[in-house]
């Protein structure tokens, strides 16, 4: 039998054996981005441009691990009196929160086909990322965190992957990355490692299948 130009090609490259990917817009909804912070400002009435300015002064050294959520809320928001606690507004924050359950069958089920270590690069805050962590079972099927607050490293820092590459002890030409931001996905390909820019379920799964990791359980159905 004649092998098609794609078999030919996959033959010649490295069996991937490693998936780096994303929480925020991959896996979940992102976690504590600018909508959720409008959505904030709506509900407990706050200066919307004000509390943006403080954020963006602060949020860099949060996602790094290097304040606490009270220490960040105690300089965005309660840095004044408010009609509202702050266990209120943790739990807003947390509640923003919701599952691509598609997207997390799909590598549940590609890691169950292929042995594939499973490992997440992302920038996420310490008590948000464990919330998530908790909330929707990711230590069910994700064998590393690498999340910027507790390696004190944040994308787009090169240094966060290298440190990916010797914590899973895969080769760069291994290792599948996905993340939805077009500059991470740059910097990943910049290292060697095969990257997808993910926009929705249908053409990850395209592109996964192109690198040969091809979903055998056919469609998966959204549920919840």
């Amino acid at each position: 039998m004649i092998r098609s130009t794609e078999e030919k090609t996959m033959k010649k490259m490295a069996a991937i054996t490693c998936m780096f990917i994303d929480i925020g817009g991959v896996l979940l909804t992102d976690g504590w981005d600018h909508h959720a912070r409008r959505r904030a400002a709506k509900n407990f009435k706050l200066e919307w441009a004000e509390m943006e300015d403080r954020h963006k002064l602060t949020f860099d050294t949060y996602e790094e691990g290097k304040l606490t959520l009270e220490e960040y809320l105690g300089r965005v928001v309660f840095y004044r009196k408010r009609p509202f606690t702050r266990v209120q507004f943790r739990r807003f924050i947390f509640a923003q929160s919701r599952p691509y359950p598609k997207m997390i069958e799909l590598v549940r089920r590609l890691k169950a086909q292929y042995g594939l270590k499973i490992v997440v690069v992302s920038n996420e805050a310490r008590e948000l990322n464990s919330h998530r962590i908790r909330k929707f079972k990711l230590d069910g099927f994700v064998d590393s965190f690498i999340s910027s607050c507790f390696v004190h490293l944040r994308k787009p820092d090169a240094d966060i992957f290298r440190l990916a590459l010797d914590i899973a002890q895969a080769p760069a030409r291994q290792v599948i990355y996905i993340d939805n931001t077009p500059m991470f996905v740059r910097i990943a390909e910049g290292l060697g490692i095969r990257s997808i820019l993910h926009t929705d379920y249908k053409s990850t799964c395209a592109k996964l299948a192109s690198f040969g990791l091809r979903n055998n359980e056919g469609v998966i159905h959204e549920t919840g």
